[in-house]
């Protein structure tokens, strides 16, 4: 008889929580975008023209946050320039490091055409900018869809479920920082209500993509799926992470369905849109970091301990509080130096 014994060796985890906040942030960023792009071609005084300050407001943070936490997790922020000295076209990180530039600039314009009343201007990059901002929603996806080792990653629902939820954190975070801008500028009960129509559809979507996953998987088409139904049937963590997700996206929808007549309310609006911008951080962390804890070869499960340093707990805070102080400085510099609001 032999015996052959098996030691697992001991590393560090592939994405650290740093690449939870850029994935969520850069999913906000897009959303706004493409919606901020669609809203510039609304007629004077419509709830698109409305809401076009908040999602352009939302805009700003995250665009800016996003790339800083992207630099935090390559573990060594100062060697990003070896993706370009090293360009590798068959790597999709490499490849983003193109994109990902086009995108802010491209959104920086957006922004200060908005800012500098040029309406003609806006017109002229947002169909550039909906390519851009298209173009990150598949880099993005496609990092973590070919990834074979993982099958939760390794599938086309992985793209389709962070674009879905990243514009709906979009909505929910426009909720949130629309009470920030001046009087004149926020988006008033018809623009809050396109917000919560746009909500409604997007949470829909999530729920069709979920049914034709599942189904899909059922059909023994879906590899994912299978792996999913393992987590759920072994490990009891899995069981109320995914039970504890159900039950607040249901909060969640109901919120969003019995919400009609109280957008006028700052309170509800507030928490409306912590929930939605809660859902879809939660998704990313379970994707990201709960996934790493399922060996790829062998039983049971890795557990991650979260460090409180600038790798875990503090460099969360810190995106926070970037992303307050960018709101800050914003709403700060719109109230000294207001947008102006004619065309030229």
């Amino acid at each position: 008889m032999q015996i052959i014994e098996l030691l697992t060796p001991a590393y560090e985890v592939a994405w650290l929580p740093w690449a939870v906040q850029y994935f969520f942030l850069v999913g906000v960023a897009t959303g706004a975008a493409l919606l901020a792009c669609a809203c510039v071609f609304g007629a004077p005084g419509s709830p698109s023209q409305r809401v076009l300050p908040a999602l352009l407001l939302t805009l700003a943070v995250s665009v800016v946050a996003a790339p800083v936490s992207l630099l935090a997790d390559l573990h060594q922020p100062a060697r990003f320039w070896h993706f370009y000295a090293h360009f590798t076209p068959w790597s999709w990180m490499s490849v983003g490091a193109l994109l990902l530039p086009v995108f802010v600039t491209l959104s920086v314009a957006l922004l200060a055409s908005w800012w500098l009343g040029r309406p003609g201007w806006m017109r002229a990059i947002a169909p550039l900018l909906v390519l851009s901002a298209l173009s990150i929603t598949v880099y993005t996806g496609a990092e973590m869809m070919v990834i074979r080792s993982r099958p939760l990653w390794n599938t086309l629902w992985v793209p389709l479920n962070l674009a879905l939820t990243g514009w709906l954190a979009t909505v929910g975070c426009t909720l949130v920082l629309e009470r920030f801008l001046p009087t004149p500028l926020r988006a008033g009960h018809a623009g809050l209500q396109l917000l919560r129509t746009l909500a409604l559809a997007l949470a829909a979507l999530l729920v069709l993509v979920a049914l034709a996953w599942a189904l899909s998987g059922l059909l023994g088409h879906n590899a994912s799926f299978n792996a999913a139904l393992r987590l759920w049937q072994d490990f009891p963590v899995w069981r109320l992470t995914l039970l504890g997700s159900a039950v607040f996206g249901a909060l969640v929808l109901g919120a969003l369905l019995r919400g009609q007549h109280r957008l006028h309310a700052r309170g509800y609006t507030l928490v409306l849109g912590l929930g939605l911008a809660a859902s879809a951080w939660a998704f990313r962390w379970a994707l990201f970091m709960g996934v790493q804890g399922v060996p790829k070869f062998g039983a049971g499960l890795y557990l991650y301990h979260m460090p409180l340093g600038g790798d875990g707990l503090l460099g969360m805070l810190g995106v926070a509080g970037l992303c307050v102080a960018l709101v800050a400085l914003t709403t700060w510099a719109l109230e000294l130096f207001p947008a102006r609001r004619t065309a030229a």
